[in-house]
């Protein structure tokens, strides 16, 4: 009974609350009409507001569809002000007002007051455009963007106002940007007063505020910019502070800006060197794991060396590797520094918390919406069930980056709840691996072309039912060309991990036609290269290919030498060849390279079956030493030697010969004009030598101007090395990045040329054509 009393009370409780709520509902007010009132202007139609209204005519009045109408007409950015408000009408109903005030709309942008720059740039600057509303906000940052253009290009005095005219009438405003330009400052000196630590070479190096120089123009440098001013001078802090000057002192006070003439700014910065500090006694504390001769011993701040905060960081890092390589990867350490009045110097006391060993649980990723996981984890040094090494998780994270395949890669600990346990998170972020290009381009060499490429970094082979193609690691290239002096077709794709395995193969069909030789004849090559390449030991890669091509000469020309005649007449040759490669680089970048090298050895045996014989040796090297640091100088160095070895009594066909000369080698001489000629035709030698120097500055990113001096000879016998008849040259060139390809434009001007003599020994003609104007694609390396 007491049950079912408590459901009937429920029942009963539910109907009265209901009815309630009926009659609440059923009591307020109908709305009789809505109005709409505006302030000032009128340019939004009623319309278009009543469309944005939750409330309408003949439904009940509730307040909260009232606050969501307000709500929404403000989402319109259209108005400045807007009210609701009810006025009681007759027979229980309500009329609700709206009162709104329209912002004005942009009817013209001005700009006055510029002389040195266009409207037309400055607009550009500009976001706010004709017909939209006008918000002030939105006029202020136009404003502040064209200000920040002005100090760019150096008028540092620059001012920038805005005014708005606002046409009752006609709902519009007129904004006009207001720009008082001052002066355009060009920095005549930059003075260092103080200074005996650094030389002020020293210090202008840490800078971007520069005195202006003749390249200024192009460079951008030579322009006073506060906000950069402010960085430099950050920048001198901390050479100091890494210096052991802990108590330097370069305060803005210390700055003196003087005007010897009309735009120019002289600049005088006064430091505060105060003492340099060095390292006292160090000491550890809290070490169980590891001795403390065992961590003394990573540290490269020692007891009398120059304090300096960046290399105490770098020893923080040394010790946490330490502990990170064999699994304490929670272990912190604490640099603590202590004054030592007595000895002047900084004792160093490393507080170390280690922490529980772990191992790796599971790999878990995150993000490889196209790559296969087998990819990610192959290219991994650290696998479940092993050590959770910190040092190995940053070198894969490092790998997976240089695979390009991904825009981001971030490798993690993450907990779990096993101890001594952590999974290895890899969060990945895919990029575009894929590329198809089309074009023409020209060159000195190869002259118009018509191209076309379509290529993918991260292909996959066996995935053909997808049109994309892609996810398990395979390069795969299809290229072709059709130009004025030269056609070619190739195919080319490699499997880097073969059977698993990092062991790299594959293969190229190619098809070249090329007349760019010579005038006497025309070239076809048509052939296949399968390769196998691996990572020998540290930075040292082999290669082993075998070539087989045809080559075919065509269109040869009565005035061609019995040389070439004579070839022609049993073309076209098949080459059978073996090549063994070794090399070693170390480039910090393919394209710009500003430090590091390349060395390599490659050996052809020729007679692997085909029609020809012969071995060939040649060894490639290159050095890039970074000079100052303005302007990232580079010294590069290039060395070429090589030799052809006629093992039995077939000669080497003269298109497998050396040549030098043009734009990859000696830039003075037309391509092919360095080296043995027949009836004034180069035909090519079976030894060379070549070097290079080529010293280049980088004026604007990604502009560099190089000045270089090459060298070369071509011998006529095997191992001939002796450079009796070389020629050299030096000039200027120009680099440039133009769609992500290397553009070189080189001015060659011969100094050594060789004379061509007769069979009497008259002297017929030489190799000396006047200076070269070389522009080509591609690196020289």
């Amino acid at each position: 009974m007491k049950g079912l009393f408590q459901i009937l009370t429920f029942f009963v409780l539910f109907a009265v609350t209901s009815a309630t709520g009926l009659n609440a509902q059923a009591n307020d007010p109908i709305v009789s009409d809505i109005e709409i009132e505006f302030v000032d202007i009128r340019n939004v139609s009623d319309e278009a507001i009543l469309a944005r209204l939750q409330v309408r005519e003949g439904m009940p009045f509730n307040q909260n569809l009232v606050d969501r109408s307000v709500r929404s007409l403000y989402n319109t950015r259209l108005f400045d002000f807007i009210e609701a408000r009810t006025e009681d009408m007759a027979g229980g109903q309500v009329r609700v007002i709206f009162t709104v005030q329209a912002r004005y709309k942009i009817g013209k942008i001005a700009i006055e007051g510029n002389d040195r720059l266009k409207t037309r740039r400055l607009r550009r600057e500009v976001n706010s455009r004709v017909g939209q509303s006008l918000d002030e906000r939105r006029i202020r940052r136009d404003a502040d963007k064209i200000l920040t253009f002005y100090r760019e290009k150096g008028y540092t005095e620059a001012r920038v106002d805005y005014s708005i005219d606002r046409n009752p009438t006609n709902g519009q405003g007129v904004v006009t940007f207001l720009i008082n330009e001052g002066q355009k400052l060009k920095i005549d000196e930059v003075t260092y007063v103080g200074n005996t630590a650094f030389s002020a070479r020293a210090l202008k190096k840490q800078m971007e505020t520069r005195k202006r120089w003749f390249l200024s123009w192009l460079t951008g440098s030579g322009r006073f910019d506060e906000a950069k001013f402010q960085e430099d001078l950050e920048r001198l802090r901390t050479l100091y502070l890494n210096a052991g000057y802990l108590d330097v002192s370069i305060p803005e006070s210390n700055v003196t800006l003087d005007y010897p003439s009309a735009g120019e700014i002289d600049i005088t910065i006064r430091i505060d060197e105060g003492r340099q500090y060095r390292v006292g006694d160090i000491r550890f504390e809290g070490n169980t794991v590891f001795p403390t001769p065992l961590l003394y011993a990573s540290l490269g701040l020692l007891p009398g060396d120059v304090f300096s905060p960046e290399d105490l960081d770098k020893d923080v890092e040394r010790i946490s590797n330490i502990y990170g390589a064999v699994g304490y990867l929670e272990t912190s350490v604490r640099p603590e520094r202590r004054a030592n009045i007595g000895t002047g110097a900084i004792d160093l006391i490393y507080n170390v918390r280690e922490s529980d060993k772990f191992e790796v649980e599971s790999i878990l990723i995150e993000g490889n919406t196209k790559t296969k996981s087998i990819v990610v984890i192959r290219e991994l040094a650290l696998s479940p069930g092993r050590v959770f090494n910190m040092v190995y998780m940053k070198n894969s994270e490092a790998i997976l980056r240089n695979t390009r395949f991904f825009d981001e890669v971030q490798l993690s600990p993450e907990s779990t709840n096993i101890p001594g346990k952590k999974n290895l998170k890899v969060r990945l972020k895919e990029g575009r691996t894929g590329n198809f290009q089309f074009g023409a381009g020209f060159s000195s060499l190869e002259s118009a072309v018509v191209f076309f490429e379509i290529s993918q970094s991260n292909f996959d082979l066996f995935k053909f039912r997808s049109p994309f193609m892609q996810g398990d690691g395979q390069k795969f290239r299809f290229k072709g060309s059709v130009g004025s002096s030269s056609n070619e077709v190739v195919l080319a794709f490699e499997e880097p991990w073969l059977f698993e395995r990092r062991l790299a193969f594959g293969f190229e069909l190619f098809r070249r036609e090329t007349d760019f030789n010579s005038s006497t004849y025309n070239e076809l090559r048509t052939g296949v290269e399968l390769y196998l390449r691996k990572r020998l030991f540290g930075l040292i890669n082999g290669q082993v290919a075998y070539r087989y091509e045809i080559v075919d000469l065509q269109d040869v020309t009565a005035v061609a030498p019995e040389l070439i005649r004579t070839e022609a007449e049993s073309s076209p040759r098949s080459i059978s060849k073996v090549t063994f490669t070794l090399w070693r680089d170390t480039r910090n970048d393919l394209i710009f390279t500003t430090r590091g090298s390349r060395i390599s050895l490659a050996t052809t045996f020729a007679g692997v079956g085909g029609d020809t014989e012969y071995i060939k040796v040649e060894g490639r090297s290159a050095f890039f030493l970074p000079t100052f640091e303005f302007g990232d100088q580079v010294l590069s160095i290039l060395g070429r030697v090589g030799s052809l070895w006629e093992y039995s009594d077939q000669a080497v066909p003269f298109f497998d010969r050396f040549y030098l000369g043009g734009p990859d080698s000696v830039r003075g001489f037309d391509y092919r004009e360095v080296g043995p000629v027949d009836s004034r035709e180069p035909v090519g030698g079976n030894s060379y030598g070549f070097g290079s120097l080529e010293y280049s500055i980088k004026v604007a990113d990604p502009l560099r101007l190089a000045i270089f001096y090459d060298w070369g000879f071509v011998n006529v016998d095997d191992f001939d090395f002796s450079p009796s008849t070389y020629n050299d040259n030096w000039g200027i060139g120009i680099r440039l990045l133009v769609l992500g390809n290397p553009l070189r434009l080189d001015f060659g001007i011969p100094i050594t040329t060789t004379q061509i003599l007769d069979e009497n020994g008259n002297v017929i003609s030489d190799n000396d054509d006047g200076s070269q104007f070389h522009f080509s694609f591609g690196t020289r390396f």
